[in-house]
C-alpha cells in the first residue's frame, strides 16, 4: 500500500514527488491524512449512481436513525442540480417543520439549563472520516425524508456540495438544524469530586422564569363570587338527652374540619395495597365509574361550581315566579337587575372562565339581555309603566337621541294621566344637551300641566285624574318655575307664580263651575290689560277687575311713588382696565340682581310695550298661559303662596317636594356652617335649604344682605296683599314668616359685621310692633317669641327679657298644656342657659323660666329655685308626659323642656333617656288630620326633636372635656332617619372636623348612608364636603410658610379619594341631574389646575344640566380664555344673557 500523499494540494502529487528534494524544508505544506486511491474509489462510485438513476429523480435527503453501535449516522449528501425556487420552498418547508417541533418542545421543557453549541467551521478544515460503504440504492438529485424512501438503509445520509451563505454571514448553522440536550447539573460522571473538576464555559443559559400565579385578592372576580354564594350557617347545637334543661355554652362552638368523601383515604385492598386511594381513585383503577344517584347527590366542592349552583338556582327560581305570576312588576325589575349580577363572574351563562378573566364583559350583551326581559314583561303587563320606564332608560345608551325622544312621546301619549310618568319625561327633556332649548322645555312644561289639567277637569274622557293628582301637578309647576330661575329667565318665572296666585286666590265667584281652559280663555283678558299684577304696587286682583269691568271700568289715578324715578346706580363698569371676563361676569351677576323682575309699561308715564330696551324682560300671557290649573286644596293654596314666598328668599314653612329638590339644589350656602350650636333646644330655625333665591344667583361674592329696592318693595307687597284673603292661622303663620325674614337679615349684617345692622334692627322692630298690635296677631305667642328673640340678638338682653316675661304672663295659666307656650319657653330658657358659656351665672334663670312654666305662674325672676318647686315641677312634667298629647309638635316641645329641665337638675343621662322615649312615643301618635299644617306633622316633629336632642349633647360637649360617644351614637342615629335635614349633615361635618382620629368612622358611615338612600343627595355632598375640609387641614399645615413651593409638595391621596366620591356621586340617580354638584366637581377639578381636566368636567355638566346658567358662569370664571364660546353656547340654548359681549365692547369704549 503506498505511503499517504504529502501533498496540499492532491490534484498536483506527482509534481510535489519530484520536486520533494528542493523542498525539504516545507513540511507545512503537506497534507498526510490524504490518500489518493480513496478519492478515486468515491468518484468512481459517485459516477457510476448518477449514471443508473434517472435524470430528474428526486434528490434523497434523509436523517437516519442511530445505527447498530449506537452512534449517530453522519449525514448524506448527495449533490444534485435542481431550480432555485424550488430550492427556496423545500427550504423555508424544512424550516417551519424545525420550529414547529422546537415550539413543541419549549412546552414540555423545564430543563435547568439548555446548551446549543456554536460550530464555527473555518475554511478548508474539515473532518476527514473513513466511510463505510454508502447505501448503493439511493437516488440522487432533490433532497427527500427518509420516510418516503421505500426500501431506507441503516445509514444513510447525504452531502450537500452547494453551501450555506447565511452560515458565511452569521458565522454559526441555523439554530434550529442544530441539536438540543439537557444537562443535568455540572457533574461529569467517574470524576473524582475530590481532586477532579470540569468548568463548563460558554454564555451561560438565563433560567426561565416561571409565571407564578398570583393569588386572588379580595376584589378579584373570583373572590366576589365567592363572597356571594351562601354561607353555611354555624350554629350550636345542645343535645341533651335527660330532662335537665340543657346549659347554652358561652360561645358558638364551630365543628372540626372533616374530610369529604371524595378526599378520604380508601380501604386496602388489591388495587388499594396501601391504602393511600380515594374511593374514585380505586373505581377508576378497576374499570368502574361513580354510580349515578351519587353523581347527582354530589355537593359541588369547588367555589366556581358552588357559584355556578347558585347562580342557576337564582335563575330557576325568577322563572319560575313569573311563569306563576307574570302581572309581578317587583319581579321583572329584580330580574333585571339581577343580569348585573350574573354578569360578573364566571357562571354558566357567559363565556369560560379563563376567557372571562382575560377580557371585559361586553356591555352590549347584558343591555341586549335587560331589553328582552323587559319586553316580554311590557308584553305580559302592556299598561304597567314602571317597565316602559325602565326600558327607555336602559335604551338612553343604544338609541340615537331622537328616536328616544319619540318612544318617551308614544309613552306619554299612552298615559297622559300618570304624573311620575310626566315628571320623568320632563327631566329626560330638559337634560338632552343635544336637543335643548329653553322655549321648547317651557312648552313641553305647559303641554304637560294643559293635559293634566283636563284630566282633572273630566274633559280627558279617556283617562281619569288618578289620586294625589293636584299635588303631583303643584310639583310639576314649581319644577318648572325653578327650571326657569336656572335658565336666568327670573321674569318668567316671577310671572307663572303671579299668574298661579292671581287664578287661584283673586278668582271670580261666577268662573267657579267653568273648565280650566275656560277659565283660562277668560283670565287673558286681564293679563293683557295692564293692570297691576299680585305683589306690584296697587294691585286689585282678578275678582275685582272683572267687577269693575262690569260696572265700566274705572280711571286709574297717578298714585304717590308712581312718579318716582328708578334709583340710578351710576355706571356699571367702574374700572376698565380688568379683563374682559371679569367685566363681562360683574355686569352679569349685577342685572341678575336687579332687574328679575317683569317690565311692566306704566302708562301714567306714556310708556308703551315696545320702549322697553330688552324684550326677554316682558312676559305675554303665551309664555305662562299653559301652565295654569284649579287649586282646590286650601292646604295646596297656602302651600303655593308659601313656596313663592321661599321662592323669593322669605324662610316660609313649606319646602320643595322631594322630587325636584335635588333639581333646585344650586347654593353652596347649604354646607357652610354657621350658628348651628347657637339654638341650643330648639330645632324650629328655618334651615338653608341650598336653593338660591331669585335674584340672588351665586355669581360672585355678594356685596349686601336682601335684594335690590325694588325686590324688598315687591316682597312687602306680597305679604301685604296676601294677609287679608288668608284664615286666622294661615294669616299668623305668614306673618312669623315676614318677622322671620326680618330677622335672617339682621343675622346676615350680624354675620359680616357690616355697618347696617343698627337700621337694620331698627327696621326689624318697627314691623314686629306693627304685627303685634293687629287684633289677630295679640295673642300669638309665635311672634312674641320671634320678636324677643330679635332683640337678644341685637344685644338688648333686658328689653328681650321683659318681652318674654310678658308673653309668658299673658297665657301662664294653660302651662305645659298650650304648645306655643312650651316653645317661648323653651327658647327663653335656652338662651339663658347659653349665657353660662359666656361666663355669666345665668342657670338659676333657665330653671326658673321651666319651674314657672310647669307650675303654670308668670311671676319673674326673683333668686335661686326652691327645691319644693323643683319637686313639683318634676311631677307636673311626669303628669304631662304621661298623657301624651295628640299633637307631634306639642308632644316634641314638651320632651324638649322637660329634657332640659332633668339636665339642669338631675344630669345629661337623664335627658338623653328622655329623648330617646319621646322619640318612641312620636312612633306611637296616630297619624295627624289632613287640615293640620306641615310644620305639626310627624315627620317635621320628629326631626326637631332629634335636633334638639343632638344639640343638647353638642352643648354639654361644648361646655368642657366630655366623652363624645353619647355626642356621635345619638347624631349618626339622627341622620339614618333623616338624612335629608341639612343642619344635621352640618353638625356631623363639624364634630368630624373636630375629632383629630374620626376620618375613617366618618367615611364609613358616609358610605353606608349613601349606599342606603340612592334617592337623596345631600349624604354624597356632605361627604365630599367633609373631605375638602380635611384637605384643607392638611393642606395649612404641610405648606406652612410655603410661599410659591406650594404646588411643589402636592398631596395626591386625599384628591384621588375627592375625585373618586365626584366620580360617584355623579354617576348616582340623584347625583347626574344635581347642579351644585357638578359646580363642585368643576371647582375641585379647577382648583387642581388641570386645564383640559376642567373643560372635560365642565362639559360632562352641560350633558346632565344644559339649563344651568351658573355652570357657564363657573365656566366662564375658571376658562376664560373661552369666553366667546361659552356665551355662543348660552345664545345657541336660549340661556339668558343679558349682556351680550358686543354691548359689552361698547361700553367699555364709552
Amino acid at each position: 500500500m503506498e505511503p499517504p500523499s504529502a501533498s496540499l494540494f492532491p490534484a498536483f502529487t506527482g509534481t510535489a514527488a519530484t520536486s520533494a528534494g528542493s523542498a525539504a524544508g516545507l513540511d507545512w505544506l503537506s497534507n498526510r491524512s490524504f490518500r489518493t486511491e480513496d478519492a478515486l474509489q468515491l468518484h468512481q462510485r459517485m459516477v457510476g449512481i448518477a449514471a443508473d438513476s434517472p435524470q430528474g429523480s428526486p434528490q434523497a435527503s434523509t436523517y437516519s436513525d442511530r445505527d447498530a453501535s449506537g452512534t449517530l449516522s453522519p449525514r448524506l449528501v448527495v449533490s444534485g442540480e435542481e431550480h432555485p425556487a424550488a430550492k427556496k420552498k423545500k427550504k423555508k418547508k424544512k424550516h417551519h417543520r424545525h420550529k414547529k417541533e422546537k415550539k413543541k418542545s419549549r412546552e414540555r421543557d423545564h430543563s435547568i439549563g439548555n446548551s446549543d453549541p456554536e460550530l464555527l467551521w473555518e475554511k478548508g478544515k474539515q473532518p476527514s472520516t473513513v466511510r463505510n460503504d454508502v447505501c448503493a440504492d439511493l437516488p440522487a438529485g432533490e433532497f427527500m425524508w427518509l420516510d418516503d424512501i421505500q426500501s431506507p438503509s441503516g445509514q444513510s445520509f447525504c452531502i450537500d456540495r452547494k453551501a450555506d451563505p447565511a452560515n458565511w454571514m452569521y458565522k454559526s448553522l441555523y439554530r434550529g438544524d442544530l441539536a438540543r440536550y439537557k444537562r443535568k447539573g455540572d457533574v461529569c460522571i467517574g470524576l473524582n469530586p475530590k481532586k477532579q473538576q470540569i468548568l463548563w464555559e460558554g454564555p451561560k443559559q438565563q433560567k426561565k422564569k416561571r409565571a407564578k400565579r398570583r393569588e386572588d385578592r379580595y376584589y378579584s372576580t373570583s373572590s366576589l363570587q365567592q363572597l356571594r354564594t351562601d354561607a353555611v350557617a354555624v350554629r350550636c347545637e345542645v343535645a341533651s338527652q335527660s330532662n335537665t334543661p340543657a346549659v347554652a355554652p358561652a360561645f358558638i362552638p364551630v365543628p372540626d374540619w372533616e374530610e369529604s368523601e371524595s378526599r378520604s383515604a380508601g380501604t386496602v385492598s388489591w388495587v388499594n395495597p396501601l391504602g393511600i386511594y380515594d374511593a374514585s381513585t380505586s373505581l377508576w383503577l378497576q374499570g368502574k365509574g361513580r354510580p349515578e344517584q351519587e353523581d347527582k347527590g354530589r355537593v359541588p366542592t369547588d367555589s366556581g361550581e358552588e357559584v355556578n349552583a347558585a347562580m342557576l338556582a337564582k335563575v330557576e327560581r325568577f322563572n319560575r315566579l313569573l311563569r306563576e305570576d307574570s302581572s309581578n312588576v317587583q319581579t321583572w325589575m329584580e330580574f333585571v337587575h339581577f343580569q348585573d349580577e350574573l354578569m360578573q363572574g364566571p357562571n354558566p351563562f357567559t363565556a369560560a372562565t379563563g376567557e372571562s378573566e382575560k377580557r371585559k364583559r361586553s356591555r352590549r350583551m347584558v343591555l341586549e339581555k335587560k331589553l328582552a326581559i323587559l319586553e316580554r314583561g311590557i308584553e305580559s303587563n302592556p299598561s304597567r309603566v314602571e317597565l316602559k320606564v325602565a326600558r327607555l332608560q336602559l335604551c338612553q345608551e343604544a338609541w340615537e337621541p331622537s328616536s328616544l325622544v319619540n318612544e318617551w312621546k308614544k309613552v306619554v301619549f299612552l298615559h297622559p294621566n300618570d304624573t311620575a310618568l310626566w315628571q320623568r319625561y320632563l327631566l329626560f327633556y330638559q337634560s338632552q344637551f343635544s336637543t335643548y332649548s329653553t322655549s321648547k322645555v317651557n312648552g313641553t312644561y305647559g303641554k304637560c300641566l294643559s293635559t293634566l289639567a283636563a284630566a282633572l277637569d273630566g274633559t280627558l274622557v279617556s283617562h281619569p285624574a288618578l289620586p294625589g293628582i293636584e299635588e303631583a301637578m303643584l310639583a310639576i309647576f314649581l319644577q318648572q318655575c325653578h327650571f326657569l330661575r336656572q335658565a336666568g329667565h327670573s321674569e318668567k318665572a316671577i310671572a307663572l307664580f303671579q299668574a298661579l296666585i292671581d287664578f287661584t286666590f283673586f278668582k271670580p265667584d261666577s268662573m267657579a263651575r267653568l273648565t280650566t281652559k275656560a277659565q283660562v280663555e277668560f283670565f287673558e283678558p286681564f293679563w293683557d290689560s295692564g293692570e297691576p299684577r299680585f305683589g306690584e304696587a296697587g294691585a286689585r286682583g282678578w275678582k275685582a277687575w272683572m267687577r269693575q269691568q262690569e260696572k265700566g271700568g274705572w280711571i286709574i289715578l297717578n298714585e304717590e311713588g308712581e312718579d318716582e324715578e328708578e334709583d340710578e346706580d351710576g355706571e356699571e363698569i367702574k374700572d376698565k382696565s380688568r379683563p374682559k371676563w371679569q367685566l363681562w361676569v360683574q355686569v352679569e351677576g349685577a342685572r341678575d340682581a336687579k332687574y328679575w323682575l317683569p317690565w311692566r309699561a306704566k302708562k301714567v308715564k306714556g310708556q308703551a310695550e315696545e320702549d322697553c330696551e330688552d324684550p326677554d324682560r316682558q312676559v305675554l300671557f303665551d309664555d305662562i298661559g299653559d301652565s295654569m290649573f284649579r287649586i282646590c286644596s286650601p292646604g295646596l293654596k297656602f302651600q303655593l303662596l308659601s313656596c313663592f314666598l321661599r321662592f323669593l328668599g322669605v324662610p316660609a314653612g313649606s319646602e320643595l317636594p322631594p322630587s325636584c329638590l335635588n333639581l333646585a339644589l344650586d347654593e353652596p350656602a347649604l354646607l357652610a356652617s354657621g350658628s348651628e350650636g347657637a339654638m341650643l333646644a330648639d330645632g324650629s330655625g328655618p334651615s338653608t335649604g341650598g336653593v338660591a333665591a331669585v335674584g340672588l344667583l351665586d355669581a360672585g361674592p355678594r356685596p349686601g344682605t336682601g335684594h335690590c329696592r325694588a325686590g324688598e318693595e315687591f316682597i312687602r307687597f306680597v305679604f301685604q296683599q296676601a294677609l287679608p284673603h288668608l284664615s286666622g292661622e294661615e294669616q299668623s303663620e305668614l306673618a312669623l314668616s315676614w318677622l322671620l325674614y326680618e330677622k335672617s337679615k339682621v343675622v346676615q349684617n350680624l354675620r359680616l359685621g357690616s355697618k347696617r345692622v343698627k337700621p337694620q334692627g331698627k327696621r326689624s322692630k318697627r314691623l314686629a310692633k306693627r304685627l303685634l298690635k293687629e287684633p289677630a296677631n295679640r295673642n300669638s305667642l309665635a311672634l312674641w317669641r320671634e320678636f324677643a328673640h330679635l332683640e337678644w340678638l341685637l344685644g338688648n338682653v333686658d328689653e328681650s327679657r321683659r318681652v318674654f316675661h310678658t308673653a309668658v304672663s299673658s297665657d301662664a295659666a294653660q302651662g305645659l298644656s298650650s304648645s306655643s307656650l312650651c316653645r317661648l319657653c323653651l327658647l327663653y330658657a335656652s338662651l339663658e342657659l347659653e349665657l353660662e358659656v359666656a361666663g355669666q351665672a345665668a342657670c338659676p334663670r333657665a330653671l326658673h323660666v321651666l319651674t314657672r312654666l310647669a307650675q303654670g305662674d308668670g311671676r319673674p325672676f326673683a333668686g335661686e329655685v326652691p327645691a319644693v318647686d323643683v319637686l313639683k315641677a318634676r311631677r307636673s312634667y311626669e303628669q304631662a308626659v304621661r298623657c301624651l298629647p295628640a299633637d307631634p309638635a306639642h308632644l316634641a316641645s314638651l320632651a324638649g323642656c322637660y329634657a332640659l329641665f332633668l339636665y339642669l337638675t338631675v344630669g345629661l343621662q337623664a335627658a338623653d333617656t328622655l329623648y330617646r322615649q319621646a322619640a318612641d312615643w312620636l312612633d306611637v301618635l296616630p297619624p295627624p288630620a289632613e287640615s293640620a299644617p306641615a310644620a305639626s306633622s310627624r315627620v317635621s316633629a320628629s326631626r326637631r326633636l332629634a335636633t334638639m336632642h343632638v344639640a343638647l349633647l353638642w352643648f354639654h360637649a361644648r361646655a368642657g372635656p366630655r366623652p363624645r360617644r353619647p355626642l356621635v351614637e345619638a347624631l349618626q342615629a339622627a341622620l339614618r332617619r333623616f338624612p335629608g335635614s341639612p343642619r344635621l349633615w352640618r353638625l356631623f361635618v363639624r364634630l368630624a372636623s373636630t375629632a383629630p382620629h374620626s376620618g375613617s368612622t366618618a367615611r364609613r358611615f358616609f358610605h353606608s348612608l349613601t349606599r342606603a338612600n340612592r334617592g337623596d343627595i345631600l349624604p354624597w355632598l356632605f361627604a365630599i364636603h367633609a373631605e375638602e375640609q380635611r384637605k384643607q387641614r392638611i393642606d395649612s399645615v404641610l405648606r406652612a410658610g410655603a410661599g410659591m413651593e406650594h404646588s411643589m409638595v402636592p398631596e395626591t391621596g386625599l384628591d384621588n379619594r375627592i375625585a373618586a366620591l365626584f366620580e360617584h356621586a355623579v354617576g348616582s340617580e340623584a347625583g347626574a341631574h344635581c347642579v351644585l354638584l357638578w359646580r363642585m366637581f368643576l371647582r375641585f377639578t379647577a382648583a387642581r389646575g388641570d386645564v383640559g381636566r376642567t373643560r372635560g368636567v365642565f362639559y360632562r355638566a352641560l350633558q346632565h344640566c344644559p339649563w344651568a346658567k351658573v355652570l357657564y358662569l363657573d365656566a366662564v370664571r375658571l376658562l376664560p380664555e373661552r369666553l366667546q364660546e361659552i356665551t355662543d353656547l348660552m345664545t345657541e340654548k336660549e340661556i339668558r344673557l343679558r349682556l351680550p359681549l358686543e354691548e359689552l365692547d361698547i361700553l367699555v369704549e364709552d
